[in-house]
């Protein structure tokens, strides 16, 4: 059979592109925040210069209204609307802080995104390594849900352990307990303030 060049063309086109030749979105996400954090390192400044170069690359990121929710846990069903706008915010508001804090300053770390995503019922998860040289290795692992057509981080797992939403749900129950959703704004812009994750 003679192939011409117009009919070998519209073959290749024809045959699916593998999977693996393809970039999954959920790796876009995370490549995309550790590609900000490792700039804010580099650039090393005040903890208000990294915060202000973090910030947008956060909310690309995370779903923080789902976060917040989550981390509040079912006390959200029952807190006015005003006070969860003011939850999500103050929840943004800690977690730009804790990544402009603990990512301070540059000694040679790099990030490695594990080459296989794998899926969880409906969500991603996104394995890294943070090495720095001279030090062990850190794992932190991701899990991305879609959201408003992209994937966005919706929790955080540090050297594969207990999830960060499952954390601060613990934490932020004996606030909410105590002084309800205003407490649990006041506690998140403290830790904001002191920077101590």
């Amino acid at each position: 059979m003679r192939i011409t060049v117009s009919s070998a063309v519209l073959l290749a086109l024809a045959i699916p592109v593998p999977a693996f030749a393809q970039t999954d979105p959920a790796r876009t996400t995370v490549q995309a925040l550790d590609d900000g954090l490792i700039a804010i390192m580099k650039a090393k400044g005040t903890v208000r210069s990294r915060s202000t170069a973090i910030g947008p690359i956060i909310d690309r990121a995370f779903d923080l209204p789902l976060m917040t929710r989550l981390a509040v846990g079912p006390a959200w069903t029952t807190t006015p609307p005003a006070d969860q706008q003011a939850l999500v915010a103050a929840f943004r508001r800690m977690t730009i802080s804790q990544y402009a804090t603990n990512f301070d300053s540059w000694s040679g770390e790099r990030f490695a995104i594990a080459p296989q995503i794998e899926t969880r019922g409906g969500d991603k998860l996104v394995r890294t390594t943070l090495t720095t040289p001279g030090k062990a290795d850190i794992p932190i692992s991701y899990r991305l849900r879609a959201s408003g057509g992209a994937w966005k981080i919706i929790d955080v797992f540090y050297r594969n352990s207990i999830s960060q939403i499952a954390t601060r749900r613990s934490d932020f129950a004996a606030v909410l307990a105590k002084g309800g959703a205003k407490a649990l704004v006041t506690h998140l812009d403290a830790l904001a303030a002191k920077g101590d994750f």
